[in-house]
């Protein structure tokens, strides 16, 4: 089966999505979905993300199996490591992604930060704290969504390119190969052009010894499930890497 690994529903705060309807969009299209709820656990001045995960698997754990598995999705900090570790701990979730949404204690969503700090120092303490915090949670199964910060980025090229990035680049997917952490492909950006920005990092990671990714739609909407999925497909192939997912923390072939 090929899996979507990366689906919001409405256990996300800011999702409203419904889970049996994102199964029957998931049919459509030919795939399966794991779930993979937002855990954020709030820092001073950062919005807080965080779910009832008993309540989270009372409700789809009827639908768990073949075609579901119910993850989550960690935004990491140093500040709150094992506060997130706990809650991991509390249910048995299938699938861990690691994600940095928070930089230092400042949120990367909000625009202001991008006029304050210069585009190339950014960057860099952005992918030193990633690669980082990859060896201090090696209890993640994926690191999602790399070019996270490009989504919210003001400047005129914000772009996170191999080329400019190459050594910081490097130290994030050595961390992934050591640590056993899966590299996500996400989908959410992707398009012709951005497949090419993206394609030497996942090349890179092959030679480095990376072995394995995932591809993640982050859909928060019933319309973004496995949204460029093909073109995912294209780039991983291409870069010789396996598509895989993970049920009950182990990993699986996705194809």
């Amino acid at each position: 089966m090929k899996y979507d690994n990366h689906i919001h529903t409405k256990y996300s705060s800011d999702s409203e999505m419904e889970g049996e309807a994102a199964l029957n969009r998931a049919k459509v299209l030919g795939l399966s979905l794991v779930f993979t709820e937002h855990l954020d656990l709030g820092l001073p001045g950062v919005h807080e993300f965080t779910f009832d995960a008993k309540g989270y698997f009372n409700e789809y754990e009827k639908f768990r199996g073949k075609h579901l598995s119910l993850g989550i999705e960690v935004g990491l900090t140093k500040e709150r490591r094992e506060d997130n570790i706990a809650f991991v701990k509390s249910a048995p979730f299938d699938q861990v992604i690691g994600s940095i949404h928070v930089l230092r204690a400042v949120d990367l969503y909000p625009p202001d930060i991008y006029g304050k700090r210069e585009k190339t120092e950014l960057y860099r303490e952005y992918l030193y704290d990633m690669a980082h915090l990859i060896y201090q949670n090696s209890y993640i199964n994926i690191l999602a969504h790399i070019d996270y910060i490009v989504r919210y980025a003001t400047y005129e090229d914000p772009r996170l390119l191999y080329d400019d990035f190459s050594e910081e680049i490097d130290e994030v997917l050595r961390a992934l190969v050591v640590t056993d952490t899966v590299f996500e492909l996400n989908t959410r950006r992707l398009n012709k052009e951005v497949a090419e920005e993206l394609f030497p990092m996942y090349e890179r990671y092959r030679e480095l010894g990376g072995r394995y990714a995932t591809i993640g739609s982050d859909a928060h909407t019933l319309d973004a499930i496995g949204a460029n999925y093909e073109l995912a497909e294209d780039l991983l192939e291409k870069a010789k890497l396996i598509p895989v997912t993970f049920f009950e923390g182990k990993m699986e072939i996705s194809r």
